[in-house]
């Protein structure tokens, strides 16, 4: 119970653990950059939290084709070698094999290669490593195999930068190596001929936040014009490149951005027969020109039936474009799922195959192998849940603060994904992991992480435990021996204690603008989409919306895990003679909300805006992302009015100083407690819910009941009493 103001208080609603980061609003500058583009106020300020200050970069963000690209022979500079050596090999006729990787990045790089070898006439083959038996990269044992088949270049695609010993091998048995990588560049680089990686060039180069696809693209379209065999090559290897991109969420800026913006163009109507093939199998189907985000992650409708209809219902015939979301979602899951528990040659011969029904049996079975990894993520996401709250979770926030989970018998493929549902659920770095050997003497795991914790540090700060590791801040891989499992967990915490505060473990919610609904439209959405692509480095804009009413709410889906409502915001509309308060309201959807089920009548909401398609209606939708309750909730229940204080008074807790009074709100009284960095916690009898505003536009939720809190108040409380009463 909250000290004197709690009398009669309610259950507190069960809401997601969130923090809200709103952008600072720069009225001035987005009414500028509005005015020079023709975008609406709220867009604007999109445009300038993505970095865009000025009319030149925001007409390059929003027209990237009429931004002059240097060649990337002069970027790149390994490339003109390559060239000459892979040039040479093809005229005479030398075995070249690729080596590739088993993500969706690695298998669209080598089959992008792939068809442009046999279209070079190339005598080519390639490889790609057991990813459960002989795990990431190119290996000697392969370095073996192709000195053996008498290879003369080998050519690694998303892999290879950090293959010393392997490439070492290669070198010394005169194979010829070309590396072409895009992932953190080691201490040292490998001896190979030639490295292609745009991490060697500067941040501001365009090319600078190209994936593994991307770098097998330039050095195909490159080659290709040397050979003058550009044509017929350009338009597919441009959709492999869309593809392997976005499923490798690479940042959308610079050439991906341009490039994605044309590829997505080319996919509906794919010259490929398996993106064709994967494209029916999966349903999706193409987004109407200017029509919106009709397919935005999460934009959803119900029938009469009450039975949640696919995120990506759409018009009946394919259109004008994809959206990164009908790959990151549908397409790429497919192929994903196929390296994390398949045979990665089962996607390299459905993208570089040309005969439909070979095509087709192909993407049917990643549909099959898509769908028991779903199967294998639900049950293990099910049972870590089922663990972790069996675990003291008041320890995990406050003195653990990473999560580190090992079970038996885990697909090694698939627990990183498992991991990214906990950080979303728990809001803390989760290391993931699964034992493996014959007597289950090894552990293998997966981590991902939060914005405030770097997963490679934290795996080199306990490396002397590991027997291998790897990474970058917001994910990695790991190996240990299973009688060490104790001190990893040790050491991680106190790895995770040195950067990470309480604060920190919570979902960050990113905001773009504060909106009311009045400002949402069909034409808004429809201008929303001279943003896209969007995706990595430039997200979906996010709105929030204060005092907003949840009219209708019911659970929703197959498993009705999902939440759909029905929202209200009171706006003052000018009638002749009077000013009255009119209900703009929306439908909404909230994926995976059913723990928070029924929410509350009166919420802050935030939000994605897109367009929902059903029986041939369009209507505007909204897809939630965060939710927290108001300032200022009616309470119930008298308070003592000679507590009353219009002046502050200070004391002291826990040896630190604050200042507090009690005041008037048209809601009730109120305590308000200030610390000297000027945060605010705000009170009102009937609610153990109280607000913490550290910033104009930070506010969240807190439990007052909470220790710290009770005590904190309870003392607040007592130096008022000893003023009035001295």
């Amino acid at each position: 119970m909250v000290p004197n103001l709690s009398a009669g208080a309610t259950a507190t609603p069960n809401l997601p653990r969130q923090r809200w980061q709103i952008a600072p609003a720069q009225p001035e500058q987005r009414a500028t950059l509005a005015a020079a583009t023709g975008l609406p106020p709220i867009l604007a300020q999109v445009l300038l939290n993505r970095g865009m200050f000025d009319q030149a970069a925001a007409i390059g963000f929003l027209e990237p084709d009429s931004v002059p690209l240097p060649s990337p022979l002069t970027e790149f500079p390994d490339l003109t070698l390559s060239l000459d050596l892979l040039k040479t090999a093809i005229a005479q006729k030398q075995l070249i094999a690729i080596c590739g990787d088993y993500d969706a990045d690695g298998m669209t790089s080598t089959a992008l290669l792939l068809r442009a070898f046999r279209e070079f006439k190339a005598h080519v083959h390639f490889d790609i490593p057991s990813r459960m038996a002989e795990g990431y990269g190119l290996n000697e044992r392969m370095v073996q195999d192709f000195r053996t088949m008498g290879v003369a270049i080998i050519l690694t695609v998303d892999n290879g930068i950090a293959a010393h010993s392997p490439i070492a091998l290669a070198r010394e048995l005169g194979l010829t190596v070309i590396v072409t990588d895009h992932h953190d560049l080691p201490p040292q680089l490998p001896n190979a001929n030639a490295i292609l990686n745009p991490k060697l060039l500067p941040e501001t180069s365009p090319y600078h936040g190209l994936a593994g696809v991307g770098v097998a693209y330039i050095l195909a379209l490159e080659l290709a014009k040397k050979l003058r065999k550009k044509g017929k090559l350009e338009a597919p290897l441009l959709e492999l490149f869309t593809l392997g991109t976005i499923a490798d969420l690479a940042p959308l800026t610079g050439v991906n951005r341009c490039w994605v913006q044309k590829g997505l163009r080319l996919l509906p109507n794919s010259q490929l027969a398996g993106i064709q093939a994967l494209i029916t199998q999966s349903g999706v189907q193409g987004n109407p020109q200017g029509g919106g985000n009709s397919n935005a992650p999460g934009i959803a409708s119900s029938n009469s039936n009450g039975a949640l209809n696919s995120k990506n219902n759409r018009a009946n015939q394919r259109q004008a474009s994809l959206k990164p979301e009908d790959i990151g979602f549908r397409l790429g899951p497919r192929i994903n799922a196929v390296g994390r528990i398949g045979d990665p040659a089962v996607v390299i011969e459905l993208l570089t195959t040309d005969d439909p029904e070979v095509a087709a049996e192909r993407a049917a079975a990643c549909e099959a192998i898509n769908q028991t990894r779903k199967d294998l993520c639900a049950q293990y996401e099910a049972a870590a849940i089922a663990w972790v709250e069996t675990q003291d979770l008041e320890r995990l926030y406050h003195q653990e603060r990473v999560l580190v989970v090992v079970q038996p018998g885990w697909h090694h493929g698939v627990i990183g994904i498992v991991a990214s549902r906990l950080v979303e659920r728990y809001g803390v770095p989760v290391f993931i992991g699964t034992y493996e050997g014959e007597n289950q003497e090894t552990i293998r795991g997966s981590a991902r992480s939060i914005p405030e914790f770097h997963v490679f540090e934290a795996l080199e700060f306990c490396k002397d435990l590991l027997a291998k590791h790897g990474g970058h801040q917001a994910a990695g891989g790991f190996s240990l021996k299973a009688s060490h499992l104790a001190a990893f967990r040790q050491r991680l915490q106190a790895f995770a204690c040195q950067c990470l505060r309480p604060e920190h473990l919570k979902p960050l919610v990113t905001i773009d603008a504060q909106a009311d609904f009045a400002d949402l439209s069909v034409d808004l959405v429809n201008q929303i989409d001279r943003l896209h692509p969007c995706g990595m480095a430039n997200p979906e804009p996010i709105f929030w919306t204060p005092k907003v009413q949840v009219l209708e709410q019911r659970l929703v889906g197959q498993t009705q895990s999902h939440v759909q409502v029905t929202l209200a915001q009171m706006l003052d509309m000018a009638t002749p003679g009077m000013c009255l308060p009119v209900p703009v309201q929306f439908k909404a959807i909230a994926w995976r909300w059913r723990d928070f089920f029924p929410l509350p009548r009166q919420v802050e909401v935030a939000y994605r805006v897109g367009l929902n398609v059903w029986n041939q209606q369009t209507t505007l939708q909204l897809e939630l992302v965060g939710i927290r309750l108001p300032m200022g909730e009616e309470n119930s229940g008298p308070i003592d009015v000679d507590r009353l204080s219009d002046l502050p008074v200070d004391f002291y807790y826990r040896d630190r100083p604050y200042s507090c009074r009690i005041r008037e709100q048209s809601s009730g009284p109120e305590l308000r407690i200030r610390n000297q960095q000027g945060h605010v916690l705000s009170v009102t009898k009937g609610h153990k819910i109280g607000y913490l505003a550290t910033g104009r536009d930070d506010r969240q939720a807190i439990d007052v009941s909470q220790p710290f809190f009770f005590q904190l108040i309870k003392t607040a409380m007592q130096a008022i009493d000893q003023t009035k009463n001295p």
